[in-house]
């Protein structure tokens, strides 16, 4: 490389600054190219400074590696730089305790700046708890009452070096003043397998960027909104919940839950307001288990067509067995003839059937077993009776 600087010593500042032209512009060199961009004309330009001074030898591919080459020298010579000297010299020497604060809207803050080297004055500057400049390695924002929602404090020190600062992140919250629950456009039961919207508001809440709202159905999360509007100041919100409720859901209670997620440096558990229950009436139509059921007629078994429903169900039976209008759920058996009986539950949603079989077994019981045999032996006894009466005196039986 020296030997190179030698007997190359007139033309070498050319090459550097031809070769470091075409890599910022990140084009080659080429004396066929018809574009005439920046680049080129740098080229035009160099080439009639260098001419006299680079040797006849040199070809244009030549040149071209020059320039890519002490092109590259060049920025590794720059990321050398950084790396030796690194960005230490551009930071502040500031240590802040704690570096980032969470405080409730009118509370209380306290944050240490401090410092380990020599310098002319440090202080704080905010729009509300402003320190002046002291020589002291430690100085204190203090604020009894924080109330300004855009506050942007920043501790400054000077040195051996222009002035420089370190800026505090401030996080004032508030909790929401009301939050409610409510249906949308609706009032009443609502109906098996249509569609609702429930609707949560959240009154003046900040930063709505930290609020989430949970819905719950009972126990379990069955959906989150997040917010990710960067307004400091508070706002009210609204969070909508889409239904489809079914006969499994009258009287499930749903609510929401309106919750600051605030960060380590935040109140631990998160502040959190939840709303009054909303207790949702599905109205759903009668529906059997099954549509027929086949019963032997004794004394035990009844006939049940009771079935859930809302509104409640009113009952009627068909059959050619019977003479009268019935409208109870239950039948004894033991009053019916063998056949088929059709049950009816009906209401406001709909109408559901179930048909009932009495067959007769035909089985004789235990007890008319020993009536019969109780009945046989009275009348041999009498038989016999009647005829020791009626034989002679002689007669052997």
């Amino acid at each position: 490389m020296v030997s190179f600087l030698y007997f190359y010593g007139k033309t070498y500042p050319v090459v550097i600054w031809v070769g470091f032209c075409g890599v910022l512009l990140e084009k080659p060199l080429d004396s066929h190219s018809s574009d005439y961009s920046v680049g080129r004309r740098i080229y035009l330009f160099t080439s009639l400074l260098t001419a006299p001074l680079i040797p006849s030898t040199f070809s244009l591919k030549t040149l071209n590696m020059l320039q890519y080459f002490f092109g590259l020298l060049y920025l590794f010579s720059v990321l050398l730089f950084v790396t030796l000297t690194g960005t230490h010299a551009d930071e502040c020497p500031l240590q802040l305790n704690p570096q980032r604060v969470v405080v409730r809207y009118g509370g209380s803050v306290s944050v240490n700046c401090s410092t380990s080297v020599p310098h002319k004055g440090m202080g704080w500057e905010a729009s509300e708890g402003a320190v002046s400049m002291t020589k002291d390695s430690l100085t204190t924002w203090r604020v009894s009452e924080l109330r300004e929602w855009g506050i942007e404090p920043s501790c400054y020190i000077n040195y051996n070096k222009p002035q420089c600062t370190v800026n505090l992140p401030v996080t004032i919250y508030k909790t929401p003043d009301s939050v409610s629950i409510s249906t949308v456009n609706h009032t009443g039961p609502m109906m098996e397998r249509n569609q609702y919207e429930l609707q949560c508001d959240v009154l003046n809440v900040a930063p709505v960027q930290n609020l989430t709202v949970n819905w719950y159905k009972g126990q379990t999360l069955v959906d989150q909104t997040i917010f990710t509007d960067t307004i400091k100041t508070p706002v009210s919100k609204t969070s909508k919940l889409l239904i489809s409720p079914d006969r499994a859901d009258d009287g499930a209670q749903y609510r929401c839950e309106a919750k600051l997620e605030l960060g380590e440096e935040g109140p631990r558990p998160p502040p959190t307001n939840t709303s009054k229950t909303l207790n949702v009436e599905v109205y759903y139509k009668p529906k059997h288990s099954s549509s027929t059921e086949t019963i032997n007629i004794n004394d035990e078994l009844t006939l049940n067509c009771t079935v859930k429903a809302n509104p409640a169900p009113t009952y009627s039976w068909q059959s050619e067995h019977l003479k009268e209008t019935i409208s109870s759920s239950v039948l004894r058996s033991s009053t019916l003839s063998s056949g088929n009986y059709t049950c009816i539950a009906t209401n406001s949603q709909g109408t559901d059937r179930k048909v009932f079989i009495l067959i007769s077994t035909g089985r004789t019981t235990f007890w008319a077993i020993i009536s019969c045999g109780v009945i046989v032996a009275v009348v041999l006894i009498i038989a016999y009776a009647i005829y020791k009466c009626n034989a002679s005196p002689n007669s052997v039986i």
